[in-house]
């Protein structure tokens, strides 16, 4: 591995990517199969080493208001129509129970605005209001301020938003890696380009 991408463990953060309840649990309005039986005891496990080595930990989210307009363009009509998914304060844009920290709700007034949740000590939520965990999110400059310089990925549906934020990660000059057994979605020829 060259210099300059290989993993530096000691600054790294965990990302879980959209792994909330209308799109991991089993028959949820937008279920991505595979993510509650294979990919979710996988990132729980991670998730409690990095809370043992007290390392940063950012759940990234979507929320779609109601009127449609913060959605993108490819489920904005269906919102609009009256789809909710990921609706603000429903039980759907909540983080499967496995892997939060304790019960706290997501505040989703406070995450609409660009404000960072904390959930528990080191501990924290993130909304974003496309694919990539970076577009028009506090997360660059949340990292820098730590000292972040390599990310671990975990979440589900890679072609998507998985996808999209390692590559703005990648842009960013962040190290990365790809926990293959904690992404669903995730495809060989994907994990190649």
């Amino acid at each position: 591995m060259a210099k300059y991408t290989e993993p530096d463990y000691e600054n790294s953060a965990l990302l879980t990517i959209d792994t909330q309840n209308d799109f991991s649990l089993k028959d949820a309005i937008c279920e991505i199969k595979g993510t509650y039986d294979d990919v979710i005891p996988n990132m729980v496990k991670i998730l409690k080493r990095f809370r043992e080595k007290s390392k940063p930990i950012i759940h990234i989210i979507r929320l779609y208001k109601e009127d449609g307009s913060n959605v993108d363009i490819c489920r904005k009509k269906k919102v609009e129509d009256g789809l909710k998914v990921v609706a603000p304060n429903s039980e759907g844009a909540e983080l499967v129970k496995e892997l939060k920290p304790n019960e706290v709700k997501l505040d989703a007034k406070r995450l609409l605005s660009g404000e960072i949740q904390e959930l528990a000590s080191n501990e924290f939520v993130i909304y974003k209001p496309r694919w990539g965990a970076f577009y028009k999110t506090p997360l660059e400059d949340f990292l820098q301020k730590k000292g972040i310089t390599t990310l671990v990925f975990t979440g589900c549906n890679f072609p998507n938003c998985p996808r999209t934020s390692i590559y703005e990660a990648s842009e960013r000059g962040f190290r990365l890696i790809v926990i293959e057994d904690a992404i669903s979605g995730i495809y060989g020829k994907g994990l190649k380009n």
